[in-house]
């Protein structure tokens, strides 16, 4: 089975055991983790590649600068 049939197969299962309307808010709630997921991964790799450079890092969170 190849990725877009697994994916199928998780979606319709997923269709099948919730309904159509906790499905979409399920689906919203994992986009939203990986979108969180994926920001800390950049702020790590961006750290990490800072402090192996040796060059001190500007933190901007929320619009405040450290």
């Amino acid at each position: 089975m190849g990725f877009g049939t697994e994916l199928l197969f998780v979606l319709v299962l997923g269709l099948v055991l919730l309904s159509p309307k906790r499905l979409h808010t399920m689906l919203g709630q994992v986009a939203r983790a990986k979108a969180e997921f994926d920001k800390a991964s950049r702020g790590f790799k961006a750290q990490l590649a800072s402090e192996l450079e040796g060059t001190p890092q500007r933190r901007k969170e929320d619009g405040d600068s450290v």
